[in-house]
């Protein structure tokens, strides 16, 4: 844990200082010349710190930039997606979810329930996989395709009769996605549950987000999905332009 308090100290002094050297980070933490050095080292191998050649001295590294946009990302959609989740939750009566992508899972950093689910689970801040689910297809299908491929290089998870396990036919699905703008499950994660999402773009058209509904299947049938895929497609491009796609 010493260590880890140092690390932070070390960059909340080239934070506040713009930049310094190891004589005077070492200074400032009360430590031998060696143990900065060897901070320093492991800081800028992992890019959070780098070094400026000509004059011994270290800044903050694009790593910590990298990091910060990440969090800067999940705060705008927190703060942007609510007024959308809640009109959607609303219209529609059933749970709204938008989620993040968090290396191999969709991760649900907000949540509004609409009058007909108020028994519905609670999906804020579970990691759900990306195959079995709508958001996460929704992440599958607007990756890069190396990205896409590694996943479907492991083996994917079976949670019920209905889940699609296999790479090829993941793939044709996707491809759909892509084209109709929306995704679908269709008690894939959990018997009698349904679902549908949307990507969320930021203003270099990224998708940075999808944006589901969610509820049982009697209620979300098969010919209702696609009524429901293309409201959700609607609110999520609303979110987009709140997030600076298309200006």
């Amino acid at each position: 844990m010493q260590s880890v308090d140092r690390a932070v100290t070390v960059l909340e002094i080239l934070a506040r200082h713009g930049e310094a050297g190891v004589t005077e980070i070492a200074g400032e933490l009360g430590v031998h010349k060696s143990t900065a050095f060897r901070l320093l080292g492991v800081l800028e191998n992992r890019g959070l710190v780098a070094q400026t050649k000509d004059r011994g001295k270290y800044h903050l590294g694009a790593g910590v930039l990298r990091l910060a946009g990440a969090a800067a990302v999940r705060l705008d959609i927190s703060q942007e997606g609510v007024p959308v989740c809640r009109e959607l939750a609303d219209e529609l009566g059933e749970t709204v979810n938008i989620a993040v992508l968090d290396d191999d899972a969709a991760v649900n950093i907000m949540q509004a329930r609409g009058t007909a689910s108020v028994t519905a689970q609670n999906w804020l801040g579970r990691r759900t996989p990306l195959h079995a689910t709508a958001g996460g297809k929704v992440f599958l299908a607007h990756v890069e395709p190396a990205v896409r491929e590694a996943h479907f290089g492991r083996p994917l998870r079976r949670f019920t009769e209905r889940t699609v396990t296999t790479a090829s036919a993941l793939r044709g699905e996707l491809e759909t996605v892509v084209e109709r703008g929306y995704a679908t499950t269709l008690e894939e994660l959990e018997p009698g549950l349904a679902a549908v999402a949307a990507p969320v773009r930021s203003h270099d058209g990224s998708v940075i987000a999808a944006i589901s509904v969610s509820g049982p299947v009697y209620r979300l049938t098969a010919v209702r999905l696609p009524e429901l895929g293309s409201r959700t497609a609607t609110a999520a491009a609303g979110l987009s332009r709140r997030m600076g796609y298309g200006f």
